[in-house]
């Protein structure tokens, strides 16, 4: 089978934000599950804890050799939408145990039901309030290709 190819990333200094448009040949309630339950997301993004379900659940995301990084969720609208804020500020070595809403930036993921499976959107927004943003939009810009790319390989029986 092969994967459905998606454009890259991209990023508005401007707006601090990053953007990325995917699609994924797999229904809306399977992207859901992957992008909203902890034991998916872990599958193709980092490994995810969260004390609860629905907004305000909080938890941490983790990659081997970071530290726990902390989650929120910010919103969500059943198999339409999920927002994430996440203290990721690469500058700092410590993290905060709990997400600060003056550096952190929210992640929101946008599902929309098209021919063939799913259209997938990310914007990611915040970036001014993080030490280096130049910086931290291309990271992020780089980690979504990378991550999303993930997901397609997954959901696609892929990878």
């Amino acid at each position: 089978m092969r994967m459905t190819d998606n454009e890259p990333a991209v990023v508005d200094e401007q707006a601090f934000t990053v953007r990325r448009t995917i699609r994924i040949a797999a229904a809306v309630e399977k992207v859901w599950s992957a992008v909203t339950e902890p034991a998916h997301i872990s599958e193709w993004f980092g490994r995810v804890a969260l004390d609860g379900s629905g907004a305000g659940a909080a938890g941490t995301i983790t990659w081997d050799g970071v530290p726990p990084i902390p989650l929120r969720v910010e919103a969500i609208e059943p198999h339409r939408m999920v927002a994430y804020r996440w203290g990721n500020d690469g500058s700092s070595g410590e993290r905060p145990a709990a997400v600060d809403p003056d550096h952190s930036t929210v992640f929101t993921f946008t599902l929309e039901p098209v021919d063939g499976g799913t259209q997938l959107t990310v914007v990611e927004t915040g970036f001014e309030t993080t030490a280096d943003p130049v910086a931290e939009l291309d990271d992020h810009r780089d980690g979504w290709n990378h991550e999303l790319d993930k997901l397609v390989a997954l959901l696609e029986g892929a990878g």
